[in-house]
């Protein structure tokens, strides 16, 4: 009975150690990440489109099958992507944000999307149907000392 008793005691602790390493590990692995998405110098950039009237669809389709992945591709992270809740904005406007390594890095950044042959071809097809975007409003932006995201 005593030694079945330290077996177990053996097993809960050993179990116990390797649950508290893997609570150490995934706290670690989480951090770098969060660290990464934050670099030091990083620009923030707020992205507002206005569509033609009946093209909203048509411009999600676009970021959801192609931009997106177009963006992280040529150094562009994306943050997140909105739609505002009540009319009339809300039938044709997506603001989304995103993060650059610098004012230097989205200008560059963005000139090689615009001139990528993927981007050209995926931009030509959407049109198909009529023009999606009537209007690009751009604002580049800093975080305040007191925001969460850096």
């Amino acid at each position: 009975m005593v030694i079945m008793f330290k077996r177990n005691r053996f097993l809960i602790t050993f179990s116990l150690v390797i649950f508290s390493f893997g609570l150490f590990v995934g706290s670690a692995i989480q951090f770098a990440a969060v660290a990464k998405a934050q670099a030091p110098n990083q620009v923030f950039e707020l992205r507002t489109y206005t569509t033609h009237p009946g093209r909203l669809d048509a411009l999600h389709a676009r970021f959801r099958d192609h931009t997106l992945q177009l963006f992280e591709h040529h150094g562009i992270t994306n943050i997140g992507y909105f739609v505002p809740q009540e009319a009339p904005l809300a039938d044709n406007t997506l603001i989304y944000l995103l993060a650059h390594d610098s004012r230097e890095a989205a200008k560059s950044s963005f000139t090689n999307f615009i001139n990528d042959p993927d981007w050209k071809k995926v931009y030509k097809e959407s049109h198909l149907s009529g023009p999606i975007v009537e209007n690009i409003e751009s604002v580049f932006m800093d975080p305040a000392d007191y925001s969460y995201i850096k």
